[in-house]
């Protein structure tokens, strides 16, 4: 029937309209940001404002703007166990400061609270569904995880990060190391080894609470510009060193689990 009709409008002159545009985007980024019950209240609060206050920063806006198209599509969520669908703020079209304010301004307005457990995985798998959902058309596709430790729950990390690779997508990490976190080894090496992939992929250090805007502030803006200052990344090694399971590994009865991806 449509076809019918692009034929009929054709021969009568009239110009056949698309029934939504598909906006082309430097990049479609999605933060899917820790919120497991690993950090207290007041990180949760820190790392979240951190976010605010990098997307209201001219740095991020000048990053934005300076790109072949000039805008990116942005969206965010929370996890831990499982992710929150609740949390999800949607795709975002941001060219300019007001956009990014707005987009700042919906996270800001929602109530911090966390959950148990840290599943990295199922983190990256939904943000992987976001962005293959995403009504844009970007030329690079990156998923942003913040993370203060391994996976322990759901399916095994490396995995979900290869199937997020294989489909073109980049995984970028902040490794938050305000406390220790019970692994064996840094967890900035666990998230190099287990957790980001794809060309360039890179991983941030947090050490401090008054370091996560800075560092969430630098992280957005090497996503939107490529740039990659390396004196601050720890890049991706050829053979991995960490134990891609040392989070499943403490938890009891590790041994009576079956993971059939492991199986593959």
């Amino acid at each position: 029937m449509f076809t019918t009709l692009a034929m009929l409008l054709s021969l009568s002159g009239a110009a056949v309209t698309p029934a939504a545009d598909v906006a082309q985007v430097d990049v479609a980024l999605v933060l899917a940001v820790d919120m497991s019950g690993s950090m207290d209240l007041e990180e949760a609060r820190v790392q979240r404002m951190g976010y605010v206050e990098a997307l209201r920063h001219p740095d991020f806006i000048n990053a934005v703007t300076a790109g072949l198209n000039g805008r990116i599509a942005i969206n965010y969520f929370e996890w831990a166990g499982s992710v929150n669908e609740t949390s999800v703020a949607g795709w975002q079209l941001i060219d300019d400061a007001e956009d990014a304010a707005a987009f700042a301004e919906q996270l800001a307005s929602r109530p911090v609270y966390t959950r148990r457990g840290t599943s990295i995985s199922n983190a990256i798998s939904f943000a992987a569904k976001l962005i293959a959902a995403s009504p844009h058309d970007p030329m690079r596709r990156v998923i942003d995880v913040s993370g203060d430790g391994p996976n322990n729950l759901g399916p095994p990390v490396d995995p979900a990060r290869d199937a997020a690779v294989a489909s073109g997508i980049v995984i970028n990490g902040l490794a938050i190391l305000i406390r220790p976190s019970g692994t064996q080894g840094s967890l900035d090496r666990y998230y190099a080894d287990c957790v980001i992939g794809g060309p360039g992929s890179f991983v941030l250090p947090v050490h401090q609470p008054e370091d996560f805007a800075v560092a969430i502030r630098q992280k957005l803006v090497m996503e939107v510009s490529r740039q990659q200052p390396a004196e601050r990344i720890v890049p991706v090694q050829i053979a991995p060193a960490s134990d891609c399971m040392m989070g499943e590994k403490l938890r009891p009865g590790f041994l009576d689990r079956v993971y059939p991806e492991l199986d593959k």
